[in-house]
């Protein structure tokens, strides 16, 4: 932490954005925070937070400010109003997840109001965001880097060595198809073993332990046979990440077959109802019979 705290503006306190503000105030940062749905926001007030009526409100004298929502097209909405209340000099994080057509346009966006771009999102879903120990793949300017470094030392691990604004997004997409690919994976196991009239759980142990073991399939296994989707992260999340890899896989003229399989089967999950839940609820995209 460094010694001189700076004002941070969180603009988007979901479900990532509301303990990501919290640590900071913790730790001794002057924070504001904005939030669509206002009351969402309100529970900061007691970590010391001030929570802002609009984005212009919350930026006004930022030293850094930090995006986390939803996609490219709602942090595109939310600077716009924002960006004639930005300070010089300010830091603009982006940290939401918006693939390779949203980092460009955010990083024009920027470009055309002489805004300095971080682009970092994050690998982690909301209990490494409470414990501060998320995966952060910042990529900009090493100057910018280096300003925001005190902010997002606090909310985990900075993944160095990215270089140019846009490797952060890229690298996300591809971690993103691996722990989309797992936990769809993990869900078809579990269903197969079902299908047979066994324990779906004797997967989770067989496994347990052994080089194709892996704490996120444990984790995810387990919600999936006790039914208990409680968002760490929702499928609509996954659904709409899923849809941002496969279009960057199809522009790199790249086998989609996969990709394409997976978003289909988030988008069964949030036609289903799911879309609110945690990503584990895509178990029922293989057992339907559990979707009720």
């Amino acid at each position: 932490m460094t010694d001189e705290p700076m004002h941070v503006a969180v603009l988007g306190t979901g479900i990532m954005g509301l303990p990501m503000a919290r640590r900071l105030a913790d730790a001794g940062h002057r924070v504001s925070a904005w939030n669509r749905t206002l009351n969402k926001a309100e529970p900061l007030r007691e970590y010391g937070v001030r929570v802002a009526e609009s984005p212009a409100d919350a930026v006004t004298d930022a030293d850094v400010v930090i995006t986390m929502l939803t996609d490219a097209d709602a942090v595109g909405a939310v600077m716009e109003q924002a960006a004639d209340s930005l300070s010089d000099g300010v830091v603009w994080v982006q940290m939401s997840t918006v693939g390779e057509p949203g980092w460009r346009a955010l990083a024009r966006f920027a470009d055309e109001h002489d805004i300095t771009f971080v682009d970092a999102p994050v690998l982690g879903t909301r209990k490494p965001a409470e414990d501060g120990t998320l995966k952060v793949l910042a990529s900009g300017p090493d100057d910018a880097l280096k300003r925001s470094q005190p902010v997002l030392e606090v909310l985990g691990t900075v993944v160095g060595g990215l270089g140019a604004a846009g490797t952060g997004s890229r690298l996300k997409l591809a971690a993103n198809s691996w722990v989309l690919a797992l936990t769809d994976a993990t869900a078809a196991a579990i269903a197969l073993l079902q299908g047979f009239g066994l324990d779906g759980e004797l997967f989770l142990r067989a496994i347990e332990g052994s080089a194709s073991d892996t704490e996120y399939a444990q984790l995810k296994g387990r919600a999936m046979l006790a039914g208990n989707y409680s968002p760490s992260f929702p499928a609509a999340g996954a659904a709409k990440d899923a849809q941002l890899i496969a279009a960057a896989a199809r522009s790199l003229e790249l086998d989609t077959q996969l990709i394409d399989a997976l978003a289909g089967h988030f988008d069964t999950a949030v036609e289903a109802g799911h879309g609110g839940d945690d990503m584990a609820a895509v178990f029922v995209a293989h057992a339907p019979q559990q979707s009720g």
